[in-house]
């Protein structure tokens, strides 16, 4: 279910007023979320394949949603009557490695094993390993299951990633003793797939989304004009831009032997915007759907391309993601304690985790290791004084920028009947450095609407007095009549789905 369109637009308005009437008794509220919860997700499923109504129940991927959480919630009741820490780490290691499990599957499986099949063909083995539909299928024939019940293939189930790291930041919480044990089952099942965050984040903290849960939310007149404003904002970056963009950038990179350089460069500075306004947008029409119902999501994007460093983009980029492999990846490692190689290794594995996190693809370990590697060569220079203080601004932005656009190439690279993944990133570059400079033609209205946001955001983050300005009550209005104006005669109505649904 998809927030710009009409279907969402009419489940919200059955689910808002019902909760609306429900909220003052917390377990109705928390009943009531999330069954309104499992309903847009389980569309999802119901829409992308065309099932019968009556042949809902057979959702694998509702059980799989509901099952993970109920996992996690026993191993932290498990923990909780835990005498010994020994118990409480099996507990632990249950989790994980049942929410590794599912995610390595659904999401690894296909290129793990045509990564091996293709190493054990190099090596002149004659073993190839089955495809990965063969191990549940075998598990559902030793039941005698239905054979329509068969996988044909691995789907990858909408926000896995998502609401599997937002699960297990719970247990490792809990083993830490940071949380105190939600005893509520139907209450944790509703934190977990909190529908506004549900599919593409942010990605919650207990300590932050199950308080609010716990209570009756408030909704005063402000979390009512602040959520609405952000949805309009969040709307307008998916329809307005995003969409708009991905029609110059998709048959650019469908074909980029097709296209000169001037082309390809305009289509990956194009993409970078486009992924930025479709993931942010996402994310601000999620804080103010929850917002407008009395919760408060966590900022996910604080102007990244304002950022002067690596280290600075990585702390306004993904925030919930990056503030996650932090607290549950890098300081586990030891972060910075144990001296420079020990950090840089903790920061390079750190990087490149958070690449294979995106997609199970050598575009996206390449991907993250490239900001690894740019993350270590530059985080002493970023610390100095000559780097902070008499570096111009400008300039540390524009190269932040060229360098985080360059590795949205790799990002954006997809795989087909004639190129791998890999051949199309290094077609995209090597045709970017060898291709002849013709054919600049550049969309002006495209052009126009990226370098406003562009240069709205370095104001925004400026010590300029136009900053100030950017608050008034009559600009911001004015920026959201223009907004809706845009939409209204400009924008055409889309029904694309958001770019991170795939991670």
């Amino acid at each position: 279910m998809l927030f710009h369109t009409w279907v969402f637009f009419v489940f919200f308005l059955i689910v808002y007023p019902v909760y609306l009437v429900v909220r003052a008794n917390n377990r109705l509220m928390n009943w009531w979320l999330m069954l309104a919860s499992y309903v847009f997700y389980g569309w999802w499923w119901f829409a992308t394949s065309h099932q019968k109504p009556e042949e809902c129940w057979k959702n694998p991927y509702l059980l799989l949603l509901f099952g993970t959480s109920a996992i996690d919630y026993l191993m932290v009741l498990f923990m909780d009557r835990s005498r010994t820490q020994a118990m409480r780490r099996l507990w632990l290691i249950v989790s994980l490695v049942s929410n590794f499990g599912f995610l390595g599957y659904f999401k690894y499986s296909d290129f793990i094993t045509t990564n091996l099949n293709a190493l054990l063909a190099t090596m002149g083995s004659s073993i190839e390993l089955p495809n990965p539909v063969a191990y549940p299928n075998a598990v559902l024939a030793a039941v005698n299951a239905p054979s329509d019940w068969y996988f044909t293939h691995v789907v990858l189930p909408v926000g896995i990633s998502f609401h599997t790291f937002q699960s297990m930041s719970y247990t490792i919480d809990a083993y830490r003793g940071t949380i105190q044990t939600e005893r509520s089952f139907v209450r944790f099942l509703t934190f977990v797939s909190f529908f506004p965050q549900l599919v593409a984040g942010p990605i919650e903290r207990a300590s932050n989304l199950l308080p609010q849960l716990q209570r009756t939310p408030p909704i005063r007149r402000q979390d009512i004009t602040d959520g609405l404003s952000l949805f309009l904002v969040g709307f307008f970056k998916k329809v307005a831009l995003a969409d708009y963009l991905g029609k110059y950038v998709d048959p650019i990179y469908a074909s980029p032997e097709r296209f000169d350089a001037p082309a390809l460069i305009l289509a990956t500075v194009a993409f970078g915007w486009q992924i930025y306004f479709d993931f942010s947008g996402y994310t601000d029409m999620a804080r103010g759907i929850a917002r407008v119902m009395g919760f408060h999501l966590m900022l996910n994007f604080n102007n990244p391309y304002a950022a002067t460093g690596l280290g600075d983009f990585w702390a306004r980029w993904h925030i919930s993601l990056s503030t996650w492999f932090k607290d549950y990846l890098y300081f586990p490692l030891g972060g910075s304690r144990h001296g420079p190689l020990l950090t840089y290794r903790n920061m390079f594995l750190t990087m490149v985790i958070s690449g294979v996190w995106h997609g199970a693809d050598w575009t996206f370990v390449i991907w993250g290791a490239l900001h690894a590697l740019g993350r270590c060569l530059t985080r002493e220079l970023e610390q100095t004084v000559f780097y902070k203080e008499r570096v111009p601004t400008l300039f540390k932005q524009a190269w932040v920028f060229v360098f985080v656009t360059f590795t949205w190439i790799f990002f954006r690279a997809r795989g087909d009947t004639e190129y791998s993944s890999l051949e199309k990133a290094w077609l995209v570059i090597s045709r970017i450095f060898t291709a002849a400079w013709t054919d600049p033609r550049c969309p002006l209205l495209m052009a126009g609407l990226v370098l406003a946001v562009w240069v709205y955001q370095l104001l925004y983050t400026s010590r300029l007095a136009m900053a100030r300005v950017l608050e008034w009550s009559p600009v911001r209005v004015g920026l959201a009549v223009a907004m809706i104006a845009y939409l209204a005669i400009v924008a055409q109505p889309s029904t694309n789905a958001f770019i991170y649904f795939q991670f």
